[in-house]
């Protein structure tokens, strides 16, 4: 079927003797979930998923993506010109791939709104050892797409100094100490999340993302957000100015003054010639602090997720007395639950409901065509999250539907095992995630099994369930784990064709003893649920494993015996009980 979408590309191409276009897949503030304006990756290739690069030269459409869509991807690009290479596999990168099919003195294209500085110097130095030219153009995209989407302005609410636990201000004086200890004298902010945490304002520009399209520009004596001012009630109660949000295109070299701080990683090309050789680049000057919550930003944390736990306990308990029909109803049953919970907003990200071989797929999202019905024995992924007033959840469970077999409790118990270990491990002061890593891998590397995506990802309060810079994964990322962090623990395992596996609980990062070594910290596990107790092969696990899950399913019965529905106890009585084990 032909691509008429793709065709125009191309001869918007040849008007403008370009031989190659890339697409990011990113917006201008270099997010990894998008709003509808800057999904253009999905206009091209039908491609649904939050990752991915795409390549189109005047004979080749190539779609890029991780491990997480191989099996999504390849289905929903069928028909649409595009083919699908693998990231991280024995398949061409984009770079190899561009340098495959071009030749010296042609030209590749790109958005340079949606790249960041440090991306296009690298990928040029890296074209120009071949002759390959690297642009960075304005308006391809929304030339060939008519009906674009504009730039979304919700309306701004306030994230209450209850939960913020400190003022804008008193943030903003923080953020200005972080420049003068970098000897900087001002920085932007082009990152979504961080603007959000550093006003404390929040908003629904992106779904599922609670932030809003936004420039900060901060120095010594000056703070300005770059916003639409139509978004909010009344401009003359803020700790800064507030200009029109298309006004940051605007500033010149004369507009800022002295040496600058800045992520060339999240900011654009579009301001590229705002900066000098001089200037100075590091994570933005936020985002470490963001990423240490607060003693109010904790609390709010725990109790979301409590509430959250609270509607997932009185959904279990229903979900075992009336078998639902289909993946779309249980997602829809326990969003119903979450619903009665007082502070909920909305869900943190879309919904995975995934029922046996859809289950393989680890960002599987279900539809009117591929929504399975619950009609034989398997397994159910269902990776859910909430975003409460003051704080988000992000929590995967494994459900079981009929008679498990041996091989699926097998799989489990090893997830498991790979998931507590983490959980329970004590870690001396500047431990990386890279470290703690193959804690949650071991048994499943000792079965010659594995998985490919990250193991842990940090998490916002009250803001994105994907947060920086902190990670456990096997990425070299040079971030230590630090008190006040908050990052999932999520292992799993995918049967292409048959079943996935995941189990995922948040941590939060706290301090634990100080020895002759050094100081040492551990982990607080802040979710709630119990895990699948016909699942766990008993035979597999250790004493300490076992009286770890006892402990944990202990806690969860103190927590929330008082809380969940009167029809509710007697599944949280039976899911907490004590194993028993010879």
């Amino acid at each position: 079927m032909e691509n008429l979408k793709l065709e125009k590309l191309r001869q918007k191409l040849r008007e403008n003797n370009i031989d190659a276009f890339y697409i990011t897949g990113s917006d201008a503030h270099l997010s990894e979930y998008v709003a509808p304006r800057w999904k253009s990756r999905e206009y091209l290739t039908s491609f649904t998923g939050s990752a991915g690069y795409v390549i189109v030269t005047m004979n080749d459409a190539v779609l890029f993506t991780d491990s997480r869509y191989f099996i999504q991807a390849k289905k929903e690009i069928e028909n649409t010109g595009f083919i699908m290479l693998r990231l991280e596999t024995e398949d061409l990168d984009p770079l190899s791939f561009l340098k495959t099919k071009l030749k010296k003195d042609d030209v590749v294209a790109v958005e340079k709104s949606e790249i960041s500085i440090k991306q296009f110097k690298d990928m040029s130095i890296s074209l120009k050892k071949d002759g390959i030219n690297l642009i960075a153009t304005d308006g391809i995209i929304s030339s060939i797409w008519p009906e674009r989407p504009s730039v979304p302005f919700s309306k701004v609410r306030d994230f209450k100094a209850e939960y913020a636990g400190k003022s804008s201000r008193e943030k903003i004086e923080e953020a200005r100490e972080e420049l003068r200890s970098a000897k900087a004298e001002w920085t932007l902010i082009s990152s979504l999340d961080d603007i959000a945490w550093l006003t404390n304002l929040r908003a629904d520009d992106i779904p599922y993302n609670p932030v809003f399209c936004a420039f900060f520009f901060l120095s010594l004596d000056e703070a300005i957000l770059f916003t639409n001012k139509e978004r909010f009630e009344r401009l003359d109660s803020y700790d800064f100015e507030i200009r029109d949000y298309f006004d940051a295109y605007s500033l010149t070299k004369e507009d800022v003054k002295g040496i600058a701080y800045y992520n060339d990683e999240k900011t654009s090309m579009s301001f590229y010639h705002l900066f000098s050789e001089n200037d100075i680049t590091g994570r933005d000057i936020t985002t470490d602090l963001k990423a240490c919550k607060n003693e109010n930003e904790i609390n709010g944390m725990k109790k979301s997720h409590k509430e959250d736990a609270v509607a997932y306990v009185n959904f279990l308990s229903k979900l075992y007395k009336n078998k639902p029909s289909n993946e779309i109803e249980i997602s829809e049953r326990l969003e119903k639950e979450r619903k009665r919970r007082k502070g909920y907003l909305g869900p943190s990200f879309a919904p995975i409901s995934a029922f046996k071989e859809n289950g393989a797929m680890c960002h599987y999202s279900a539809t009117e065509e591929s929504n399975k019905v619950i009609d034989t024995s398997s397994l159910l992924v269902l990776d859910t999250g909430s975003q409460f007033e003051y704080g988000t959840t992000d929590i995967t469970r494994t459900l079981l539907f009929g008679e498990a077999k041996e091989d699926e409790k097998r799989d489990y118990t090893l997830v498991l095992k790979g998931h507590l270990a983490l959980s329970r491990q004590k870690f001396i002061k500047g431990t990386r995630g890279v470290q703690l890593d193959i804690l949650a891998k071991q048994f499943l590397f000792n079965d010659y099994k594995s998985f490919f995506h990250g193991t842990g990802h940090g998490v916002g309060c009250a803001l994105n369930v994907h947060e920086g810079p902190a990670r456990i994964s096997s990425a070299l990322i040079d971030v230590p784990l630090k008190p006040g962090m908050v990052l999932s623990d999520e292992p799993g395992l995918y049967k292409e064709g048959e079943y996935g596996i995941r189990i995922e609980n948040l941590l939060l990062v706290k301090e634990d003893e100080e020895s002759p070594f050094g100081e040492f910290f551990s982990f607080e596990v802040l979710t709630l649920v119990p895990y699948e107790r016909d699942l766990i092969d008993v035979s597999l696990l250790t004493k300490e494993e076992i009286d770890q899950i006892d402990t944990y399913h202990k806690r969860i019965w103190d927590e929330l015996n008082d809380k969940v529905d009167e029809d509710s106890l007697p599944y949280l009585k039976k899911a907490t009980s004590p194993i028993c084990y010879n």
